[in-house]
């Protein structure tokens, strides 16, 4: 296998896996034993009481059969050839399933020896890392395992001839292979629990719901609520798109489910062709950003974080819902120049029809929230949530049956295999990542690049990202980055907010008494106010060992655990841009298939179009969007929302009618007003203001004649 992008190396799995998976026999064998997988997850994450290595050796184990069974090693030209690459790849998936059995069987025997290893515990070990590297080349290429390659030795070999803050004397091979396996971290360690409870039971009630029907009830939601408009269609890609999202998590499967549908519609409503598919890929896109699953990334985001699952996915929700508005700017913009309208689809029921035959669709995600509002964890509430969607099926008149149900553990569990071999290889490396200290390495370089700027740490994290989701999906290219450089990001903002107590007079008194130990003749100075420059002379002697201990002493809890959160959802949106920026844009190359238009031409237009990708960012390390109080959220929200459609009309040149050139360049400027943090409501009313006159002046000019406006 040559060069390939994550994507086409999984679109060439799934080819090959078809024969597979439709085989008189053995396709039956492994539906058989992806029910057996669903039911054990099910059960380790509601009644079980397995301990958390086991079921995450467990989880390895199955994971690696289906694999092992379902994506062969490549594929074999002659019937000889496929009955022997069968049969090897039969032996190693129990390979897979028997490393996991003697790890439940033989820990406390290693444990007895004083984690001193025997011939088997080198042997299992080593056939553990050898199995998990080859299952994630099946499914996402050579880029994963050679850089677990690259990062085991390091720690065990190359690490010591390295020069400068890169040096790592090193560890023997045993204690690099007990920390990879047998010990429970590396491919067992937090990112697999997260694997076999978050992802796997979120993963499995979004099978439950396409399988229930609620796909089909989706897409005609959006079809009704948005296609009649003008430029309608364009609307229902970015409806469908977020709905959808919420539930599959998954930007390709996303264009690939509703894109079939509106990429057509757009085109008939006189979109240009490689607009339409940048509007879907741009807007499927979003599907990772969109709660409750958001791709992993939110289940991620909690455990680094340590803050509660509902609180991520409560703060994530305007600003998903702002950079579909922001696709949604370009929708409206481009109908208006195109001239695109409103078209009747072909037997399309009015939307009280399709809320009446389908309302009970929305019953499950209502028990979902309710369920994490009353305190129950995430996997429980994931949970209830699948039971809700069978009950809830039998309100309409294709209630899911004993064989639906089947089919929907099935389609779950196939959908987790790539998912679940990715989080295990990823653990590895992050687990490098936190033994050597790599990552407060990293985060000290980026800090000193960036000279103290957050502007610039961002445009630095986000190169970073662009160039990992080259070669990693956009989930695993977040776990990287967010443990290498979260704590650059958010030691900058917690910094920032320091100094702005500092200039105003106002920092703490337990605050204080770190100055006093650690800088005791500053103490003084702290009392009057300052300008920037002299606190930031002030806070320059602290020493760095107290900054983490001011930071605690100066601002609230709440505060450090909002502004973490905000510092990793920052490069988990920027992790998202390797979908839609050349030259490696997966999800614009599978729109690109759907309209049947040049493949980069288009990842261009789906650059352009998902612009919010990189503007919204910005409001988490400069306003309360995130970290501050519901009322200052829904302000920033709100002119936001202006002034993001203000650059889009520079952007374009256009609003309601195309603008002269002067008018075009000064909507930048006044977006600005509403976006930039200078904390003044008349600034932003100023900007609403202009903004609005410009809008109005636009849709009376787009009403005048042609050779009035001439």
């Amino acid at each position: 296998m040559s060069h390939s992008t994550p994507d086409t190396v999984r679109d060439e799995s799934a080819s090959n896996a078809i024969e597979r998976l439709e085989h008189p026999w053995l396709g039956k064998i492994l539906s058989l034993f992806a029910i057996i997988v669903a039911l054990s997850h099910i059960y380790f994450n509601t009644l079980g009481t397995v301990s958390e290595i086991w079921v995450s050796a467990l989880h390895f184990g199955m994971f690696g059969l289906l694999c092992a069974l379902s994506v062969p090693m490549f594929k074999a030209r002659s019937a000889s050839g496929q009955r022997l690459l069968l049969a090897i790849d039969v032996c190693l998936g129990l390979a897979a399933l028997g490393c996991a059995f003697y790890l439940i069987g033989f820990e406390d025997a290693l444990y007895a020896r004083g984690v001193r290893f025997s011939l088997a515990d080198w042997i299992v070990s080593i056939t553990a890392l050898a199995l998990v590297l080859e299952f994630a080349r099946r499914t996402t290429g050579w880029f994963i395992p050679l850089l677990c390659i690259i990062a085991l030795t390091y720690v065990a070999w190359w690490g010591r001839y390295v020069g400068g803050v890169f040096n790592f004397p090193g560890l023997n091979w045993e204690t690099v292979l007990f920390r990879s396996f047998l010990g429970g971290d590396g491919m067992l360690g937090s990112i697999a629990r997260i694997s076999w409870s978050y992802v796997f039971m979120f993963i499995l009630f979004g099978a439950f719901l396409v399988r229930s029907g609620a796909g089909e009830f989706i897409i005609e939601l959006a079809r009704c609520a948005a296609g009649r408009f003008v430029g309608g269609p364009g609307f229902v890609a970015v409806f469908a798109s977020g709905l959808m999202g919420s539930v599959s998590g998954s930007s390709v499967a996303n264009t690939v489910s509703t894109g079939v549908i509106t990429i057509p519609l757009m085109r008939k409503a006189g979109f240009p062709p490689r607009f339409a598919a940048g509007v879907e890929a741009a807007a499927s896109t979003g599907g990772q950003l969109m709660p409750p699953v958001m791709g992993a990334g939110a289940f991620i985001m909690a455990s680094y974080t340590q803050v509660s699952y509902l609180t991520i996915i409560g703060v994530a929700a305007l600003p998903a819902l702002l950079y579909f508005l922001s696709v949604a700017m370009f929708v409206r913009i481009e109908a208006k120049r195109s001239g695109a309208q409103h078209i009747e689809m072909e037997q399309a029921p009015k939307l009280i029809d399709v809320l009446k035959g389908g309302w009970h669709y929305l019953l499950p995600l209502v028990v979902l929230v309710v369920a994490l509002i009353n305190g129950f964890t995430p996997t429980y509430a994931a949970g209830i949530a699948i039971v809700s969607v069978v009950v809830a099926s039998w309100l309409s008149r294709t209630p899911m049956k004993l064989q639906a149900i089947i089919d929907a553990l099935v389609l779950g569990t196939r959908n987790m295999i790539s998912t679940a071999i990715l989080l295990l290889t990823v653990g590895l490396i992050v687990n490098v990542v936190s033994t050597t200290g790599i990552g407060n390495i990293f985060s000290l370089m980026i800090s000193d690049w960036a000279g103290g700027s957050l502007l610039i740490t961002m445009v630095l994290i986000a190169l970073a990202s662009l160039v990992l989701g080259m070669g990693l999906p956009v989930t695993a290219a977040y776990i990287v980055l967010g443990t290498l450089s979260a704590p650059a990001l958010y030691g900058l903002m917690a910094e920032s907010q320091l100094l702005e107590l500092i200039m105003n007079g106002a920092l703490p008194e337990q605050a204080r008494a770190i100055f006093m130990l650690a800088a005791p003749d500053a103490l003084e100075a702290l009392n009057a106010p300052m300008d920037a420059a002299s606190a930031q002379q002030l806070l320059a002697v602290v020493p760095d060992d107290f900054r983490s201990q001011l930071y605690e002493q100066a601002l609230s809890p709440h505060t450090i655990s909002m502004m973490l959160v905000a510092a990793h959802m920052v490069i988990f949106w920027l992790s998202q841009d390797s979908n839609v920026t050349p030259p490696v844009c997966l999800t614009a190359f599978a729109a690109a298939a759907i309209a049947k238009t040049p493949p980069m031409r288009t990842g261009f237009t789906a650059w352009k179009i998902a612009k919010g990708l990189y503007i919204i960012p910005l409001l988490f390390v400069w306003s309360p969007i995130i970290t501050g109080t519901l009322t200052e959220m829904l302000i920033v929200f709100a002119f936001a929302l202006f002034g993001i459609y203000a650059i889009i009309a520079g952007l374009e040149g256009h609003l309601e009618s195309e603008l002269p050139w002067w008018l075009r360049l000064a909507m930048f400027p006044i977006g600005a007003l509403m976006l930039w943090p200078h904390g003044s409501l008349m600034m932003d009313f100023l900007g609403l203001a202009l903004f609005l006159v410009t809008l109005v002046w636009s849709a009376r000019r787009d009403r005048l004649p042609v050779h009035t406006m001439a």
